[in-house]
């Protein structure tokens, strides 16, 4: 880790501060969102959405190519794609009489093909693995300033109608009664958990959203009592997973994003462990 910090400081290594920086960022929305998403138990929604975001960077790798569409950024593609496959799931789970399963399992499938025959298409050589798998040391400056906007624009419409998405994740009956639209409001929990799911992939790539996404706000839940005790738990433990898991991959040479996700699934299953160890020392 020492080394880790010394090169930080390297003028010539920018692109680790790029990506240490934005990893510090976007932990914000990522235990926000995560807690919301823990909490509402809908893992498995955001799984098919993280996986829809390949056919929007595949769209977007080929229309750059091909139609000289040069403005049409990867991260442009995925939140577009992200956004369409959240706003489809949530109609079909309030509205449709379709299974919801099958519809997300589709979505999820979907999107995934349609990204890798997208980038079989595209002329040249793109390494989907980066995508895949995640490279946050791949990340300029032009990538920082949109996942930063991505950032703000997550945390302050989180903060903002936090009390009302609290009462969709836990009561949608008493929230109805209180007059609060719910329908609206999931939609919007779906559509920021698409947004977080973006800046996600940027970090540790489409096959580990979900365990960034979930496993420290299932630490914060063992905890915390609130949810905004949760989500500032969440938050802290996002940082501490991406400066340790940049540190020990800068180290070793190891990749990025399977570090991260390794060094924070270690620490969940000891959190599982020691709650046990204590509830089992608390019985008579």
């Amino acid at each position: 880790m020492v080394e880790f910090f010394q090169a930080l400081a390297d003028p010539d290594a920018a692109f680790l501060r790029y990506a240490f920086v934005t990893g510090l960022l976007a932990s914000v929305a990522f235990g926000m969102m995560g807690t919301y998403v823990v909490a509402r138990r809908i893992s498995f929604i955001a799984g098919a959405i993280s996986h829809s975001v390949l056919g929007g960077i595949g769209a977007s790798l080929y229309l750059q190519q091909v139609a000289g569409w040069q403005w049409c950024h990867p991260m442009v593609g995925a939140v577009f794609s992200a956004l369409a496959a959240a706003v489809i799931i949530g109609i079909v789970t309030l509205r449709a009489r379709q299974r919801e399963d099958t519809v997300i399992g589709a979505i999820w499938a979907i999107g995934m093909a349609a990204g890798l025959l997208f980038i079989a298409k595209t002329p040249g050589y793109f390494d989907a693995m980066s995508y895949l798998f995640g490279n946050i040391l791949l990340i300029s400056r032009g990538d920082l300033w949109l996942v930063l906007a991505l950032d703000v624009l997550v945390v302050v419409i989180a903060i903002v109608f936090y009390n009302r998405l609290l009462a969709v994740c836990f009561d949608e009956e008493f929230a109805r009664v209180r007059g609060v639209n719910v329908e609206f409001y999931y939609l919007l929990l779906l559509c920021l958990t698409a947004l977080t799911i973006v800046l996600l992939v940027r970090v540790v790539g489409i096959v580990m959203v979900i365990a960034l996404l979930t496993l420290p706000a299932a630490i914060a839940g063992q905890l915390s009592r609130q949810l905004w005790q949760m989500m500032l738990i969440a938050i802290l433990l996002c940082v501490l997973f991406v400066a340790v898991g940049l540190g020990v991959s800068y180290a070793h040479d190891l990749p990025s994003g399977p570090t991260i996700i390794a060094i924070a699934g270690l620490v969940y299953l000891a959190s599982l462990a020691l709650g046990r160890a204590i509830r089992s020392r608390g019985c008579p």
